[in-house]
């Protein structure tokens, strides 16, 4: 083959690869705003796991639990900003998905390898959970709402949520999303407010008891570990952010690095303002028998209840597409690229639905809330979130032995792979346990 046409069929490749890089949801649309990070990060983060903080108080304690949800604000606020910081360190290309990251650091097959594997347990779980409150909230509503109507199966609702999810996962790309993430950030600080609020009007009566839940020793140890993952899942934004900073406009004078730790900063400001006062004014409401989702412990007034979990509805449907649209991504990837499909709607259509529909089984079939987000959020979450990020830190940057920045990173790497050994374990038991009284489908 002659030079030429080496240099015509590299030129054809590269035309084809930006065609379906035009198409796939993740690089298609690169003119997202500061803010549209806020939203976005907002919405994946606030979501199922702050409405399980106050229990996990009431596993950690006090003193423990404060210490665990600082370090794990201020943990993962810095390895958000190592993957913001990551995301153009090899001049003149963008790693817009986090197993392009992970293939920067350990190679095209091993990073892909260490990466997606974890990557999709994250997305998939989320989505798995979403399910589960979605339709817990929407049946709190129904049962609110009207008590003297006929009980219906959680089944029932879990099926109602996904019908939306249907219907929005079609939308191309992060960009197309922005409106229901706005929205969807909205009802995170609305149905947050409400929470804390009524507890703080509740007030805290004089029987509560703050001692540890579980009445043996073996039980509160479980409880402790399961609680450690309750906080992991909390802090989910992680395995998407790569893919949302990847939506905004880059140049050397301006870098996609500024408008999205500006949007980052934003976010996290609303993560405090959500997750502190509700874990803390929670616990202190209810002690150790508030519930693993704090709008079920609170019962009065009807109305505001109706709302708080009506917000949390509207909520998780826009952090169902934020974490599905990293999962779309790579399945049309996958299809385009390694087996040769055409890109096009009907491909698209097909692959999203099927996604939707497998969730929803799963979602049904498993609905143990508290257990899903012990067990992903220790399992998952802390690798992707914790430590992940300083090990590619390490890797690539090379900081000085001993130096600031060395230290730092590996005491990240230290409390996350203890997180990632500990959370699991509670998580697995307390899903062990409910599964052996558990109907099917009931």
């Amino acid at each position: 083959m002659s030079e030429e046409e080496t240099k015509k069929r590299g030129a054809r490749s590269e035309g084809n690869n930006k065609d379906i890089n035009d198409w796939l949801p993740i690089t298609s649309s690169r003119n997202a705003k500061w803010y549209y990070s806020a939203f976005h990060n907002v919405t994946a983060m606030v979501g199922a796991g702050v409405l399980g903080l106050p229990y996990a108080m009431s596993q950690l304690g006090w003193g423990p639990g404060a210490v665990v949800l600082i370090l794990s604000w201020i943990i993962t606020l810095y390895t958000l900003w190592q993957m913001v910081e990551m995301h153009e360190m090899i001049p003149g290309k963008r790693l817009d998905r986090y197993h392009e990251l992970g293939q920067a650091a350990f190679g095209e097959k091993v990073g892909l390898w260490i990466v997606v594997p974890q990557q999709l347990i994250v997305e998939v779980g989320s989505n798995i959970v979403y399910m589960v409150t979605g339709g817990t909230c929407l049946q709190k509503v129904y049962n609110t709402a009207c008590p003297s109507c006929r009980p219906l199966k959680l089944t029932y609702f879990i099926a109602i949520f996904s019908s939306t999810q249907f219907i929005l996962c079609h939308c191309p790309n992060f960009n197309a999303i922005t409106c229901v993430s706005f929205v969807a950030a909205i009802m995170s600080l609305g149905y947050s407010l409400i929470g804390w609020g009524a507890s703080v009007h509740k007030g805290i009566t004089p029987d509560v008891d703050y001692s540890p839940r579980a009445s043996t020793s073996i039980g509160r140890m479980f409880g402790f570990f399961a609680a450690l993952g309750e906080v992991a899942f909390a802090y989910a934004g992680h395995s998407v952010v790569l893919e949302i900073q990847a939506t905004m406009p880059s140049t050397p004078e301006r870098p996609s690095k500024i408008p999205m730790w500006r949007g980052v900063i934003l976010a996290y400001i609303i993560v405090l303002v959500c997750y502190f006062p509700v874990a803390f004014l929670g616990y202190a409401a209810f002690g150790n028998t508030v519930a693993d989702n704090i709008l079920i412990s609170l019962q009065k007034p009807r109305w505001l209840i109706c709302m708080a979990n009506a917000g949390v509805v509207i909520h998780v449907i826009g952090s169902y597409q934020i974490f599905a649209m990293g999962v779309f991504d790579m399945l049309e990837s996958y299809l385009v690229k390694q087996r040769n499909f055409t890109p096009s709607t009907s491909l698209r259509c097909i692959v999203r639905t099927t996604y939707v529909a497998l969730t929803m089984f799963l979602g049904m079939t498993f609905p143990f809330f508290h257990g899903l987000l012990s067990f992903f959020g220790g399992f998952a979450f802390a690798p992707i979130t914790y430590f992940l990020p300083c090990i590619i830190w390490l890797k690539i940057y090379k900081p000085k032995r001993y130096g600031l920045s060395w230290f730092t990173n590996w005491i990240c790497i230290i409390l996350g792979v203890l997180l990632t050994i500990l959370a699991p374990i509670g998580g697995l038991r307390h899903i062990i346990l409910r599964a052996t009284s558990y109907k099917f489908y009931s």
